[in-house]
């Protein structure tokens, strides 16, 4: 094996995940197609696997959720949010990361956070509670919510390359939901002690001398479309019964098995139909006009999430599928020695790319690959949260803008901003119970993938 190429190549997606980066949106997935390209052309490589099934399920959710949200929906969510987070406003620092995490989960997508941001911001203040500490705190709850929502794009990802190893979504979700739970709960502990008070904070006192600061603007009241509870239903319906489906295998449809008889069908392809279906139903029995939905903004960023994907995966693929050998040989003592390193490649990886579903894409296999076991894989996988180790997420900039008082900030160093304390302990305490979970629950093991079809 000629390491000084693999080395070249690896290079090479590192190159052009940094160029993806920089370019920001759907810069990452073009420039993922660039470097799959010289990958092929350059070194010889073999083509990888694009993820089709993960893009085909991001096509049919956002659609639905789009849909919704043309219909007043996503509206309809966030006033029932921000009636919870106004109804107990000392337990701020609590409420809002588990509302935010919730809110995700039922959506499947970070967006519907930017909505409450200015309730959380005015709720904070005029309660003198130190804003940082619910802003920071809930928005990293808010991408946690990512790996416990069943319509989620990373989601989409991860199950076709655990499902071999006869672990379903439901499988999932009693995995990483139970554990997001204890980690957002320790998150919010530190945090609701983090900093001092915001009355005797030094910045927010200079802020309010010099005339800088002005009480927020109480956040507006949502007028809600006719048909706007209607559509959440239908979605959180289609939601429900993925579900049960995934829960339930004696109720699937059954498909042709590869050696032999009938199996029950995938959770993935019942994830699409399930979807388009309600998006179908939101558009006859919400008046919602097709048109309408490619506006949204779920949408379109659902497509630029699909795209990023598209290209940033496939150059991995094509570069860890050709190098396969080597790389599990040069980890492969390293996992033994110290499995959770792959947690911290895992946060690495979406750091670097931003992209949960691109990171999910990238390590998951190679984790698999190193004999790590699916279960302790899909915990570890909440890592994906590591898209906000650098204050360059949308949701992070618009936490920190919203906060005039000046307590949560996007940092002077890159790392030292207001998100990276609740981070580091949400993720890490959150992959950790995952993993007790695997091992308690799932009898820590993982079955061996099926065996491929004798040829005859």
């Amino acid at each position: 094996m000629d390491w000084l190429l693999v080395a070249l190549q690896g290079l090479v997606v590192v190159g052009f995940i940094a160029l993806g980066v920089r370019s920001g949106g759907i810069g990452l997935g073009l420039w993922g197609g660039v470097g799959t390209l010289i990958l092929v052309f350059v070194f010889g490589l073999d083509p990888g696997e694009p993820p089709t099934s993960a893009m085909l399920i991001i096509i049919a959710v956002i659609s639905a959720a789009a849909a919704m949200q043309a219909a007043g929906g996503v509206d309809y969510m966030v006033q029932v949010a921000s009636q919870a987070l106004r109804a107990r406003p000392k337990a701020l620092n609590f409420i809002a990361p588990y509302v935010s995490y919730l809110l995700t989960i039922l959506t499947g997508t970070s967006n519907t956070f930017f909505s409450i941001i200015p309730v959380i911001n005015e709720v904070a203040y005029a309660n003198k509670i130190r804003p940082e500490r619910a802003l920071a705190g809930s928005t990293v709850a808010n991408a946690l919510g990512i790996t416990s929502s069943p319509v989620a794009a990373a989601m989409a990802t991860l199950l076709p390359l655990v499902e071999i190893y006869d672990y379903d979504l439901i499988d999932v979700l009693l995995i990483t939901i139970p554990a997001s739970l204890v980690g957002i709960f320790a998150m919010a502990l530190v945090m609701s002690r983090h900093g001092t008070d915001l009355e005797e904070d030094e910045e927010y006192k200079r802020r309010v001398a010099a005339g800088e600061v002005q009480p927020p603007a109480a956040a507006a009241d949502i007028v809600l479309l006719p048909y706007a509870k209607r559509s959440v239903a239908i979605f959180l319906a289609g939601v429900a019964a993925i579900c049960v489906f995934g829960f339930v295998e004696g109720i699937r449809p059954t498909v042709a098995a590869e050696g032999g008889g009938v199996e029950p069908m995938s959770v993935t392809p019942l994830i699409q139909m399930f979807m388009l279906t309600a998006a179908a139903l939101i558009l006859v029995f919400c008046h919602v006009r097709a048109g309408d939905i490619p506006g949204t903004a779920i949408f379109k960023s659902g497509m630029v999430a699909m795209i990023a994907l598209f290209g940033i995966a496939w150059m991995a693929d094509t570069f860890i599928a050709n190098n396969e050998d080597a790389i599990v040989q040069l980890l492969g003592d390293m996992a033994e020695k110290w499995p959770f390193m792959i947690a911290v490649a895992i946060f690495l990886v979406a750091a670097l790319t931003t992209s949960q579903s691109a990171a999910t894409r990238t390590m998951v296999p190679l984790g698999l690959a190193l004999g790590i076991g699916a279960g302790y894989m899909i915990a570890m996988w909440t890592a994906v949260v590591g898209v906000l180790f650098l204050p360059a997420n949308g949701t992070q900039i618009a936490a920190a803008e919203a906060d005039t008082t000046g307590t949560t900030s996007l940092g002077k160093r890159v790392v030292d901003h207001s998100f990276q304390l609740p981070l580091q302990i949400a993720w890490i305490v959150t992959a950790l119970v995952g993993i007790a979970i695997v091992w308690i629950f799932f009898g820590g093991h993982t079955p061996a993938p099926p065996a491929p079809t004798p040829t005859p």
